[in-house]
């Protein structure tokens, strides 16, 4: 029972970055966005991009939490955090590549 408030907590601030982060103050947060040029922000589709952004949050905080339960019930505690570990760093590459599209 003690696993799951660390998972809870990382859970919470996952739905916090996806609620968090607008158009307003996505200049100063979303790395690589804040360093652009005024020009290359034009360019750039900031509003397709935050609700890809807030779909990924979300969906990693769920499907995480998800992996994290079921191999809690289903193995064993110590399997259960390392899925959790890899079912929050394998999607990263994800969140990258198809960040770039948004890209004009």
């Amino acid at each position: 029972m003690i696993l799951i408030l660390p998972i809870i907590f990382v859970n919470i601030i996952f739905v916090v970055i996806a609620f968090g982060i607008n158009k307003k103050n996505a200049k100063y947060l979303v790395a690589g966005y804040n360093t652009m040029t005024k020009d290359q922000r034009e360019k750039f589709d900031i509003e397709g991009f935050l609700i890809f952004f807030k779909k990924y949050f979300l969906q990693v905080a769920f499907y995480s939490t998800l992996i994290f339960i079921l191999l809690s019930l289903l193995v064993n505690p110590s399997l259960a955090i390392i899925g959790y570990t890899f079912s929050i760093i394998l999607p990263t590459p994800y969140l990258i590549i198809m960040g770039n599209r948004f890209n004009k």
